[in-house]
């Protein structure tokens, strides 16, 4: 998503600083698991996984609000996988893995939910046009995701 919102014909830089950030909060947890399954004697593996959308033009919405709805259903699925893993570990007696789990992922994950979800309710309101703009220069102005 970073990359469409700062090709030179989408030009919203705010847009492209947000997902750049979500992107590179995402690579840090996925490592963080990576290096903890590694660190109790697990393996990594790599599975392969289906091109992500490139494209987020949309008639009726705008492309700003479907990539936002579309990064936020993303999170949520990520969230449901984190508490999938959690019920695994509780069931197995893995203490080290539940509270790796929730003091690492889930704290984060609920607060990257609701500014998703925020951002989606606020682009619903401004519409598209020139309310994308006024929220592009709010996203520049504005802290990371997490």
């Amino acid at each position: 998503m970073f990359a469409y919102f700062d090709r030179d014909n989408v030009a919203l830089e705010g847009f492209a600083k947000f997902f750049n950030e979500l992107s590179l909060r995402d690579r840090g947890q996925a490592e963080k698991l990576m290096r903890y399954q590694n660190k109790r004697g697990g393996r990594v593996q790599l599975l392969e996984i289906s091109l992500p959308l490139s494209e987020f033009d949309h008639g009726v919405k705008g492309h700003a609000l479907h990539a936002m709805e579309f990064a936020l259903s993303m999170e949520k699925i990520a969230n449901a996988r984190l508490l999938h893993l959690h019920r695994i570990a509780l069931r197995n007696h893995d203490a080290q893995l539940a509270d790796f789990v929730e003091s690492e992922f889930l704290s984060m994950q609920v607060e990257a939910i609701k500014k998703i979800a925020e951002h989606v309710s606020q682009l619903r309101r401004v519409g598209a046009g020139h309310g994308v703009w006024h929220f592009n220069q709010m996203l520049l102005r504005e802290g990371g995701i997490a």
